[in-house]
């Protein structure tokens, strides 16, 4: 799931993923961090979901997928998109 907070020049993403699926550690993976694993890692939220925020300028379009232990890659289905080898999302 994806949750914006629009500003006049950037929009935070919020990516939020289920507390329990999948299990260990897990971090997002786009074009707006060179696809490097472990930089934008998730946390877990008082809901027990968890979530990471990346700060992005705005009207830009990007490429992502979340990546687990285990070199356990998925995509966020309520993306904005998808293309057939990632999720997109619009800013």
């Amino acid at each position: 799931m994806l949750e914006r907070a629009r500003h006049e020049r950037h929009t935070e993403i919020t990516f939020v993923i289920p507390a329990d699926q999948p299990r260990g550690d897990v971090s997002v993976v786009g074009d707006f961090n060179d696809w490097q694993p472990g930089t934008h890692p998730f946390a877990v939220r008082d809901d027990d979901s968890r979530a990471v925020t990346v700060t992005l300028p705005g009207e830009q379009r990007y490429g992502f997928r979340y990546l687990a232990y285990g070199d356990y890659w998925f995509d966020d289905q309520d993306a904005d998109g998808h293309d057939g080898h990632n999720s997109i999302l619009h800013t």
